[in-house]
C-alpha cells in the first residue's frame, strides 16, 4: 500500500488560506513582503471570482527575487507601494471588513516553512476598525497619481517662491 507524501492535516497554509478563501466582497492585505506563489495563488483566484482586492507592499521588498507583485498586477489586481526610505512593514489583511489576520507573519515560504511567526484572527470591530482606518490612508497617501502631482506643487512652489524673490517668505 502507497501512502500519500502530502500532508493532509491542517497547517498554518491551509489555515490562513481557509481564511482568506471565507472572502465575498473584499480583501485588502497590507503586507511587507508577498513571496509564497501558493498564497499569491489564492488571492489571484479571489480576484477572479469577483473579490475586490488591494494590495499595500514595500517599494524595496517587491523588487526582490520571488516577489509575486508582478504576478498580482499582470492579472489586473491593484497594487501600491511607499515611496520612502523607511519599511512599510505592516502584516495585515483585511476579509471583507469583517474579519483581521494579523501578526509577524511575512508571506514568504520560509515564514510557512521555518519561521517562528504568528498570525491573531479577529472578528472584533473595536480591534478591526483602526486597521481600516490605517489601510485606507495608506492607501489613499501611495496614490500613485498623488505622489507625482505633490512633487509638481512643490517644484511650481519653489519657483513662483524664486520669482518673487523670497525664500522661506521673507524678502531678500
Amino acid at each position: 500500500m502507497r501512502r500519500c507524501k502530502f500532508t493532509h492535516d491542517t497547517t498554518s497554509l491551509s489555515q490562513l488560506k481557509q481564511y482568506l478563501c471565507s472572502a465575498k466582497k473584499t480583501l485588502d492585505l497590507c503586507v511587507y513582503t508577498i513571496s509564497c506563489l501558493d498564497l499569491a495563488k489564492t488571492v489571484v483566484d479571489l480576484h477572479h471570482k469577483g473579490v475586490l482586492v488591494r494590495i499595500i507592499t514595500d517599494k524595496e521588498q517587491m523588487e526582490q527575487t520571488g516577489s509575486q507583485v508582478w504576478y498580482f498586477r499582470s492579472e489586473g489586481i491593484q497594487v501600491r507601494h511607499d515611496n520612502s526610505p523607511y519599511f512599510m512593514h505592516h502584516k495585515f489583511a483585511i476579509v471583507d471588513n469583517s474579519i483581521l489576520i494579523n501578526g509577524s507573519f511575512n508571506w514568504t515560504r520560509q515564514a510557512i516553512t521555518g519561521n517562528s511567526e504568528n498570525l491573531l484572527v479577529t472578528n472584533s470591530r473595536r480591534i478591526l476598525r483602526p486597521y481600516e482606518g490605517e489601510f485606507q490612508r495608506l492607501w489613499d497617501m501611495y496614490e500613485p497619481g498623488l505622489l507625482k502631482k505633490r512633487r509638481e506643487e512643490s517644484e511650481k512652489f519653489l519657483k513662483d517662491l524664486k520669482a518673487t524673490g523670497t525664500s522661506n517668505g521673507m524678502r531678500q
